[in-house]
C-alpha cells in the first residue's frame, strides 16, 4: 500500500508517515486460536477433523506439541487435519510470545492433557491468574495442582460431566472441550465469555458431530 515500516518480525517497529496509501486486495487468514481449538476438539474426542482457511505456519508450535502427544497431523497450504489413533502422551509446555506456544491455547491444551497418560507440566509466562479454569476442570475429575505459574497435570482415564463456570474467553473454550469428552452432561455457565473470541462455536462443533446446544433462560 506504500507504507514505510521497518523492523518486521522483530519486537520494534519504525513507521514513517507517507502522504498517501494505495488500495490493495488482501485475503485474511482464519483465526489461528479458533483453528487450534477446533483441532483440539477433534483430539480430545478421538475424532478425525480437518480445519480449513488457516495458515499452518502460524500454528507450527501447536502442531508440533500435538504430535508430541501422539496425534497424527497433516498440513497443506491452507488446512490442517488431525487424527487420534491411540492414547495421548504427556508433555511439557511453556507459553511464550509468537512464534512460541500461545498463551491463548494454554487452557485448551490443559483440557486435552487431563486425559493423557502420565504427567504433564504447563508453565504460564505471559499472564498472571491464567489458571482460573483449573478449579472447574477439577470439578470434572481432572487431577491438576498449581504452584505459582506452573501447573502439574496427571492424566485420568475419563472426565465426568458437571456444572462449571467460565471465567474468561479461553477458560470457557477449555470447558467446552472437556465437556465434549466427559461422561454425562456438562453445563457451562457464563458462556458470553466465549462469544468474544469465537463465532457460532456451538454450531461449528455440532457440524463436527458434537452434542451441544446453547440454552437461554
Amino acid at each position: 500500500m506504500g507504507a514505510r515500516i521497518e523492523g518486521g518480525g522483530t519486537e520494534h517497529l519504525v513507521v514513517e508517515g507517507v502522504t498517501r496509501l494505495e488500495g490493495v486486495t488482501h485475503s485474511v487468514a482464519g483465526d489461528r486460536i479458533e483453528a487450534g481449538t477446533l483441532l483440539m476438539a477433534g483430539a480430545i474426542t478421538g475424532g478425525d477433523v480437518e480445519v480449513t482457511a488457516v495458515r499452518p505456519d502460524q500454528l507450527a508450535v501447536v502442531v508440533e506439541k500435538l504430535r508430541e502427544l501422539g496425534l497424527e497431523l497433516e498440513t497443506a497450504a491452507d488446512r490442517i487435519r488431525i487424527r487420534r489413533l491411540g492414547p495421548l502422551r504427556g508433555t511439557r509446555i511453556q507459553t511464550a510470545r509468537f512464534p512460541g506456544f500461545p498463551t491463548d491455547m494454554q487452557a485448551q491444551m490443559m483440557a486435552l492433557l487431563t486425559l493423557a497418560e502420565g504427567p504433564s507440566v504447563i508453565t504460564e509466562t505471559i499472564f498472571e491468574n491464567r489458571f482460573m479454569h483449573v478449579s472447574e476442570l477439577q470439578r470434572m475429575g481432572a487431577e491438576i495442582s498449581v504452584d505459582g505459574r506452573t501447573a502439574l497435570i496427571r492424566g485420568v482415564p475419563y472426565l465426568l460431566g458437571a456444572p462449571v463456570m467460565a471465567t474468561d474467553l479461553r477458560a470457557s473454550a477449555s470447558l467446552l472441550l472437556a465437556g465434549l469428552a466427559a461422561r454425562g452432561s456438562t453445563h457451562v455457565l457464563r458462556v458470553y465469555h466465549i462469544d468474544r473470541g469465537y463465532d457460532r462455536i456451538e454450531q461449528k462443533l455440532s457440524s463436527m458431530g458434537a452434542r451441544i446446544r446453547r440454552v437461554r433462560d
